[in-house]
């Protein structure tokens, strides 16, 4: 009997922070494991979000068996609309934690997918899906219900670890479940496929439990409004900020869509208390005096629509900053976000605001295990072959290191690539032939390619401005019949403009009398030749590449 023949292959998440997801394949069986997404940065120019390349799948619809997703933050779940609105398909089942499945029909909803089977898992309880069997670990993060994802098969045993730390006292008093991770173990486990967010950081993690104490003192010095702003889906964050300011006698304001919907979620589930009386309205903010207030927001990465960046550029309509009020990051930026994190920083500094960040006082816990949690997740589970997830290159090469120090044999540690199948079989395990990966990008409700023309376009004119120019030509001869129209928007330059516009001219001018000797009459050839020829002189006298948009009229 010939032994199955199993691949797991990243479609994003390995050699860069957020968008994952991977494919669990069984012969001709498939499984998904997150679809996540991440933000866009900064020249990414009109972008809104970006989506790992699944373009592996279109072809393959009915051959997946399931998604399955490991918590409800949007790098492991902001994807799944986008993706089966793409496969077009309402047939495959998603599963997960409580929350995470409330998430996801929320998202769903709003996408008009509301035929999509969204399971409610139990942790500890099995689930048959095809060839694979499904268990659920309950993990701790910064999120209720995240959790580890072990799936059974006759290639063996895959154990994805999913965002995790392990904290001995969290908020909500659900430790993970370190006995069901050894026990595992003890079984078997084929593959571990492990988080690598804070592998570079030496020791142990904070726990969550220390960050509530530490925002209470800080609300505590505030004499005017408090501003928190922190992830939207980590609802323990939000549960310890209303605490503080319950503390206080604060009244709380949520602003920003994503953080109302979670927090009414979070409310529904029993992970959030609110108070009675202690929420407002936005509008009823500036009916209270400022020392009675505290607000919840979204754009602790400097988001560019969120609630907090739009304030800091004072266009936000119901929220207007001054001098005297308080923001408090309780969060740390995703690595890739500092730039956006510091404008946004630097903006408030100059409003007049007071800014508190995670190097001013602990009130932050990051949810990702530091290099002993790493090292404690691999001797628990005891894998036979490691493949270090959710990290750039760096940080996979640093778990890859803690794995050979803790005794696995560095021939069965992958260090993996998006789009890069490790295939286990009879003969063990090993790379193979590389799949189609990337990015996607969302442009408003469309779909693009990272080759995406529209992109290149909006990167070239935010980098140096367009020039238009219009030849009026001779239908019978090809010559101009007229000085030609030239239009600049955003070219920076620093010659006389007129002179710069006469030059032009006469340059198409002389391009259209040699295209004419050269027997040049088709339109899309002629405004080639004068985009190539106007291109050329423009760098030469502005050292500067902008578009250049040719357009050719005939009389």
């Amino acid at each position: 009997m010939s032994t199955p023949t199993l691949r797991v292959i990243p479609l994003g998440g390995l050699g860069e922070i957020g968008k994952n997801m991977t494919v669990v394949e069984l012969d001709d069986r498939i499984i998904v494991v997150d679809v996540g997404l991440r933000f866009p940065t900064a020249e990414m120019v009109g972008i809104d979000l970006v989506l790992p390349d699944f373009s592996y799948l279109r072809d393959r619809v009915d051959d997946i068996e399931a998604i399955i997703v490991t918590h409800g933050h949007e790098d492991h779940l902001g994807a799944l609309p986008w993706i089966l609105r793409d496969l077009k398909t309402q047939d495959i089942p998603i599963y997960g934690g409580p929350l995470t499945m409330a998430m996801a029909r929320s998202k769903l909803d709003e996408h008009r997918l509301r035929d999509v089977e969204c399971i409610d898992t139990t942790d500890g309880e099995r689930y048959q899906i095809g060839p694979f069997e499904l268990e659920m670990v309950h993990m701790t993060h910064s999120i209720p219900d995240a959790s580890a994802v072990v799936l059974r098969n006759a290639g063996g045993t895959i154990l994805f670890t999913g965002d995790y730390k392990f904290d001995q006292t969290p908020v909500d008093g659900r430790p993970a479940d370190i006995a069901r991770l050894a026990e595992i173990g003890k079984e078997g486990v084929t593959l571990l496929c492990g988080d690598s967010t804070n592998v570079d950081r030496a020791g142990w993690s904070l726990s969550e439990s220390v960050a509530g104490p530490h925002l209470e003192d800080v609300f505590s010095r505030c004499e005017g409004r408090i501003l928190v702003t922190c992830f939207a889906s980590n609802i323990h964050r939000v549960q310890q900020v209303v605490d503080a300011a319950a503390g206080l006698n604060r009244k709380v304001a949520l602003i920003g869509r994503s953080m109302k919907k979670n927090t009414n979620i979070g409310k529904s589930l029993g992970h959030i208390n609110l108070p009675d009386g202690i929420q407002i309205q936005p509008r009823e903010i500036e009916q209270f005096p400022p020392h009675k207030v505290v607000v919840v927001l979204t754009g602790s990465q400097g988001e560019p629509l969120s609630a907090l960046r739009r304030m800091a550029y004072k266009d936000h309509h119901q929220v207007q900053l001054k001098k005297g009020d308080t923001v408090v990051f309780s969060a740390t930026p995703i690595p890739g976000n500092e730039r956006a994190v510091n404008e946004t920083v630097d903006r408030l500094y100059e409003m007049g605001c007071t800014v508190i960040t995670t190097k001013d006082a602990p009130i932050h816990a990051s949810g990702h295990g530091y290099a002993e949690e790493v090292k404690l997740m691999l001797n628990l589970t005891k894998p036979k072959y490691v493949m270090p997830f959710h990290g750039d290159h760096k940080r996979i090469q640093m778990h890859a290191d803690l794995a050979k120090a803790v005794g696995v044999p560095p021939a069965n540690i992958f260090r993996g690539e998006n789009g890069k199948p490790l295939q286990i079989d009879g003969k063990g395990a090993r790379f193979v032939e590389p799949v189609k990966s990337g990015v996607i990008y969302v442009d408003g409700v469309d779909l693009g390619d990272e080759a995406d023309a529209a992109l290149r376009d909006r990167r070239m004119l935010s980098a140096d401005g367009i020039f238009v120019v219009v030849a009026t030509i001779s239908e019978q001869t090809g010559e101009s019949v007229a000085d030609p129209e030239v239009i600049f928007r955003g070219v920076p330059y620093s010659v006389d403009e007129e002179q710069l516009i006469d030059e032009i001219r006469d340059g198409v001018d002389a391009s259209l009398i040699q295209a004419a000797k050269d027997g040049v009459h088709d339109l899309d050839a002629l405004q080639s030749i004068l985009h190539d020829d106007l291109a050329a002189l423009v760098f030469k006298k502005l050292k500067r590449r902008p578009m250049v948009m040719p357009v050719v009229v005939e009389v």
